[in-house]
C-alpha cells in the first residue's frame, strides 16, 4: 500500500480520529509519515515532546488498512501497560505479553496476534530476540517495528540492554519499516544504534532539546545533612507543604537514599513517599496512584521511576544525589513542565558523587567515564545550561537561554569540591607498585590506598593486604592523594588493569595468584580428583549467588542467564562490591539488575565473607 500521495492526510485523520488533535506536535509528522510510506526511522525527540504517537499513529493506521498488526519493543512492563492501557481507553485493539502475566494469559495474545486480531502488540526485547518468537512474525509478518527506549543498544549509552543488540535478527523474518524511538541518544549513539539496528537509509527526525518553560540549576552541596536541609527550605518556599496543588519529583541515587528523604520529609509534614524498585507491585502502584490523584505532592524517586509516565504538573525535578550522565540526567529533569508552565530543575552536587562514580567507570557501559566527564562539566560550567545541553544532542548554536542560574548569575560553588590532592613523588610510587607486586590477587584502588595508609579492617585481608611490608608506609598521605597516584602509575603502564577491565590493579603481565602473601600459611596439597569428576571449586560466595540465580529464575520464568550470567558470578567473587554504586562496576548487571537483586547481592557478599 503506497502513502506517497496521501500519507500526510492519512496521518492527521488518524491522529484526530484515535487522539482527537488536530495537529501533531512538531516533528512527530515526519516520523509518521516515513513510517506510513515504508521507511526506517530514527526519531530523536526529548522528554515529553510526544515520541510514543509517532509509531503509535502510522501502527493504528496501516493495521486499519489491513496491512497486519505492528509490533512495539519496550523495555519495561510499566512502560508498556501503561501505553497499552492508553491506547485500549482510545479503542485502539492493543496488548501486551510480559512475565507478570499468566501463561495462559501471554498464549491468548500471541494467538490473537496471529489471527491478526490485534492493531498492536508491546513485547519486551527478551521475548522479542527470541527464535520461537521470529517463528511467530514469520506466519504474521508485522505492518511496522518500533523499538522505543532504542538508546538501550548502544554501548556508550546510560541504559545498555545486551537483548537489544540481536533485534536486528527481526527484519530476517520481515520486511516491515523500523522505527527507533529515543529522548536520550547523543550524535555518537544516534549512529551506532541506526548501524546495530540495520535500519536502512533512514529518515532522521530530530527534535529540539530547548525546553522555553524549565530554569535549570545546579547547588554544590557535599554532605547528605546539607541536601536535605536545603530541599526542605526549597520545597517550603515553594509551598509544598499543602495536601493539594502541583508535583515534585526528587531523584536519589539508591533505595536507602530515597527512602531516608522521603521519611525526612515526612517529618516536616510534607505529603510524601518512596518509590523504588524494591517495593512491592502493589506499593508502587499505589505511590504512583496517589500522586498521579494529587493525594501525594511529593514523589522520592530512583530512576525506576518516570519512563513513560506523563504528569503534566510536576512543578519541581530535585536530583539529590547526581546521575551518572546527562543522558539520565535531561530524561529525568525532563519529566518537569510537560504542561508548558514554568518548571525548576535542580541538580545537587558535590565532590563525593564523582568520586563514587569514578570507581564505576570501567563497569556498567562503555562510555561511562566520558559520560562522567560530561555530567561534572555541566556541573561546573560558566555558560548556559541549557546551551550546554543542547550540544550535548547534537544541538549547535542555540541562544543563551536567559533562565538557568548561569544566565542570572546565580551560580555559587561555595560547597565544591576540595582541591586537587598533591601529587605523589617518585619514591611514593615505587612504593605502590612494590605493594602491588606482593598481592596474591587483584584488589581495588581504594583498598590498596587503605592499606597504604595503615588501615587494619577486616575486609582488607583479601588479597593479602594487612601481610605487605608496605602497609602503612604512605601513613602521611591522604587516602585520595594515594588513589591520584595509583592512577598516575596505571596510566604509566606500571600497573594495569585486571580482566576485563574490573576496577583492580595488577602487574602488567603476572599471573594472578603466582606470590603469596608474607607471612600467609602455606595450604596444604589436595589430591586432584580423576579427571573425567573434575569440576572448578566453588567459593562460598559463589556457591551462593549460584543458587540465588537459579532461584530468581524460577520464580520469574527466566533463564538462569537472564538473572545474570556465570561471569558476573566470578566479578563478584574477585571485586566484592559493598555498595550499590560499587555493584555498577560488575559487567552483566547494570541498572535494572541493579534496582531489581543489588540489595539481595550485597547481603550474600556480606553473608559470604
Amino acid at each position: 500500500m503506497a502513502y506517497a500521495v496521501n500519507s500526510q492526510a492519512i496521518a492527521r485523520s488518524t491522529l484526530k480520529a484515535v487522539f482527537g488533535y488536530d495537529a501533531f506536535r512538531p516533528h512527530q509528522e515526519d516520523a509518521v509519515v516515513a513510517a506510513l510510506e515504508g521507511r526506517d526511522a530514527a526519531v530523536l525527540l526529548p522528554t515529553g515532546a510526544g515520541k510514543s504517537l509517532c509509531f503509535q499513529v502510522p501502527a493504528i493506521a496501516k493495521a486499519r488498512e489491513g496491512e497486519g498488526p505492528a509490533l512495539v519493543i519496550s523495555p519495561l512492563i510499566a512502560l508498556m501497560a501503561d501505553q497499552v492501557n492508553a491506547l485500549q481507553g482510545r479503542g485502539v485493539k492493543a496488548a501486551l505479553v510480559n512475565s507478570h502475566q499468566r501463561d495462559a494469559a501471554n498464549h491468548a495474545t500471541l494467538r490473537a496476534y496471529a489471527r491478526g486480531e490485534l492493531e498492536l502488540l508491546y513485547v519486551s526485547p527478551e521475548r522479542a530476540a527470541g527464535p520461537g518468537f521470529r517463528e511467530l512474525l514469520d506466519l504474521t509478518p508485522p505492518c511496522l517495528i518500533a523499538v522505543d527506549e532504542a538508546h538501550c543498544v548502544s554501548q556508550w549509552g546510560h541504559d545498555f540492554r545486551p537483548e537489544y543488540m540481536r533485534l536486528s535478527e527481526l527484519r530476517e523474518s520481515c520486511s516491515a519499516p523500523m522505527m527507533a524511538a529515543t529522548a536520550t541518544a547523543t550524535p555518537r549513539v544516534l549512529k551506532e544504534l541506526i548501524r546495530r539496528l540495520g535500519l536502512a537509509d533512514p529518515a532522521v527526525v530530530r527534535g529540539d532539546f530547548r525546553r522555553a518553560n524549565l530554569c535549570f540549576s545546579v547547588e554544590h552541596r557535599r554532605s547528605k545533612a546539607d541536601r536535605t536541609k536545603r530541599l526542605i527550605e526549597m520545597l517550603k518556599d515553594a509551598g509544598f507543604q499543602g495536601r493539594r496543588g502541583s508535583k515534585a519529583i526528587v531523584y536519589c541515587s539508591t533505595r536507602k537514599a530515597t527512602e531516608a528523604v522521603a521519611d525526612a520529609l515526612q517529618a516536616e509534614g510534607f505529603a510524601a513517599r518512596h518509590y523504588h524498585a524494591g517495593r512491592t507491585k502493589r506499593e508502587r502502584e499505589r505511590a504512583q496512584h496517589a500522586f498521579g490523584v494529587g493525594r501525594l505532592r511529593i514523589l522520592v524517586a530512583t530512576s525506576a521511576f518516570g519512563m513513560g509516565i506523563d504528569f503534566p504538573d510536576v512543578r519541581l525535578v530535585v536530583h539529590y544525589q547526581s546521575p551518572g550522565s546527562l543522558e539520565a540526567y535531561f530524561q529525568e529533569a525532563g519529566r518537569a513542565g510537560r504542561d508548558g508552565d514554568a518548571a525548576n530543575c535542580v541538580l545537587f552536587f558535590g565532590a563525593a558523587d564523582m568520586q563514587t562514580q569514578r570507581r564505576l567507570i570501567s563497569g556498567s557501559h562503555r562510555g561511562a567515564g566520558e559520560a562522567l566527564r560530561a555530567m561534572e562539566a555541566y556541573a561546573h560550567a560558566d555558560r548556559c545550561r541549557e546551551q550546554l545541553l543542547c550540544e550535548h544532542f547534537g544541538m549547535a548554536e542555540t541562544p543563551p537561554c536567559g533562565r538557568c542560574d548561569v544566565c542570572l548569575g546565580d551560580v555559587s560553588f561555595e560547597e565544591d569540591a576540595p582541591p586537587t590532592p598533591p601529587a605523589l613523588g617518585e619514591e611514593a610510587l615505587a612504593t605502590i607498585v612494590a605493594a602491588v607486586g606482593g598481592l596474591t590477587r587483584p584488589v581495588g584502588k581504594t583498598a590498596l590506598a587503605r592499606a597504604l595508609r595503615g588501615s587494619r579492617a577486616k575486609a582488607l585481608n583479601k588479597g593479602g593486604l594487612l601481610h605487605l611490608p608496605e602497609h602503612g608506609a604512605l601513613k602521611e598521605h591522604e587516602e585520595r592523594a594515594i588513589v591520584s597516584a595509583i592512577e598516575t602509575c596505571l596510566s604509566e603502564g606500571r600497573l594495569a588493569h585486571r580482566g576485563n577491565k574490573y576496577p583492580t590493579v595488577w602487574i602488567p603481565g603476572k599471573p594472578v595468584r603466582s606470590a603469596k602473601a608474607p607471612g600467609a600459611a602455606p595450604r596444604a596439597a589436595k589430591k586432584k580428583a580423576p579427571k573425567a569428576f573434575r569440576r572448578a571449586a566453588y567459593s562460598p560466595l559463589q556457591g551462593a549467588l549460584e543458587r540465588f540465580r537459579k532461584r530468581k529464575a524460577r520464580e520469574l520464568k527466566w533463564k538462569p542467564y537472564m538473572v545474570f550470567q556465570k561471569r558476573t558470578i566470578s566479578a563478584l567473587d574477585e571485586t566484592r562490591p559493598s555498595t550499590l554504586d560499587e555493584l555498577h562496576a560488575i559487567p552483566g548487571l547494570g541498572h535494572s539488575r541493579i534496582e531489581r537483586f543489588g540489595e539481595d547481592l550485597l547481603r550474600l557478599i556480606r553473608e559470604n565473607p
